[in-house]
């Protein structure tokens, strides 16, 4: 008898937990949707200060000057002013060979060529669940000496993207502050803020990691960096409209906790394969370029702003055409 009340006590205290879940994920949708409504403003757009994510084969000779002039054909009809090159991954002691870019000095004289005043930063990262420790201290003297072989290539900076940084991780604190004397200009992408108090654990416990990064600890790392690139892809909400709120969301907070003297940048899903076929169709550039132009209009006009996307390779004319239509030019 005594079990089957402990049983009965039991499953009335699941019920209730998937019934808090299933309403607090009522709630944020609902939120979600009522922030990608109404029109954004004029001059809610790009500033010129976009970014786009390039692959591996721009560095490693797959790529040739005939291939980057005819990107820059393109890219002079957009706000792209920072390139961020795929240079790695790191092993998982740190190192990087410099075998993995041998055109990288080549890409950059190229860029320089065609498209004056836009920026070449070098894209290093790698898994960090199991694969590379940031933790260990040499490791991050091995990453540190590997950036510093890598731009003397010419890039212009340093683009980091390891995944998963947990939240509150000291040790890319510690990464970031002593890549600083390198170069001038150090970015990174992080993981999605946590949009409401509560989901950040919620969404750790069910995905093993964190999926959201705190608000005090994203700005602890925008203030080491000079851009910050918010990954609001991969949100696996199932409709357009939950997926431009979620952007909006993330873009609000970003906007509030970068310092104005740094570069807020919002990732748009320039790719088709989520996985999923409701992901693929709900998550869109133009969706992400109409959720951060109306999150700037109501936070306020703001220069050091823009959208990344991600990947070139990936890329299709239809992105591209959603960029130009509902970011670069919208309206026109």
């Amino acid at each position: 008898m005594a079990s089957r009340t402990v049983l009965r006590s039991g499953l009335r205290l699941l019920a209730l937990a998937v019934a808090l879940v299933v309403l607090l994920a009522g709630l944020v949708a609902g939120a979600h949707r009522v922030k990608f409504t109404g029109d954004p403003e004029a001059w809610a757009k790009s500033t010129g200060n976009d970014a786009l994510w390039m692959g591996h084969m721009w560095v490693d000779g797959r790529r040739k000057q005939g291939d980057l002039r005819h990107l820059a054909g393109r890219l002079r009809r957009t706000g792209i002013k920072d390139l961020y090159v795929h240079t790695g991954p790191f092993s998982p002691d740190g190192t990087l060979d410099p075998a993995l870019y041998p055109g990288a000095g080549n890409l950059v004289r190229w860029v320089r060529e065609e498209l004056p005043g836009v920026r070449v930063s070098a894209w290093l990262g790698q898994k960090v669940d199991g694969v590379l420790d940031l933790d260990d201290v040499k490791t991050r003297q091995n990453i540190l000496a590997s950036v510093a072989t890598a731009l003397k290539a010419g890039f212009d900076g340093v683009h980091y993207n390891f995944e998963p940084i947990g939240d509150g991780d000291t040790a890319f604190l510690d990464l970031l502050d002593r890549t600083r004397p390198l170069t001038k200009l150090i970015s990174t992408s992080t993981p999605q803020i946590e949009p409401y108090p509560g989901m950040r654990l919620a969404a750790r416990v069910a995905a093993t990691h964190d999926k959201y990064w705190s608000q005090g600890y994203f700005r602890d790392v925008a203030a080491r960096a000079d851009q910050v690139a918010v990954m609001t892809y991969d949100a696996f909400l199932p409709a357009t409209a939950l997926y431009g709120g979620h952007v909006v969301r993330q873009t609000e907070l970003a906007l509030d906790l970068v310092p104005k003297d740094r570069l807020v940048l919002i990732g748009a899903p320039a790719y088709h394969d989520h996985g999923v076929s409701w992901a693929d169709e709900a998550e869109s550039v133009a969706a992400a370029a109409q959720g951060t132009r109306l999150a700037l209009t109501s936070y306020g006009r703001r220069e050091r702003v823009g959208l990344a996307l991600y990947v070139d390779f990936a890329a299709t004319e239809q992105d591209w055409r959603e960029y130009t239509e509902s970011w670069f030019q919208p309206g026109r």
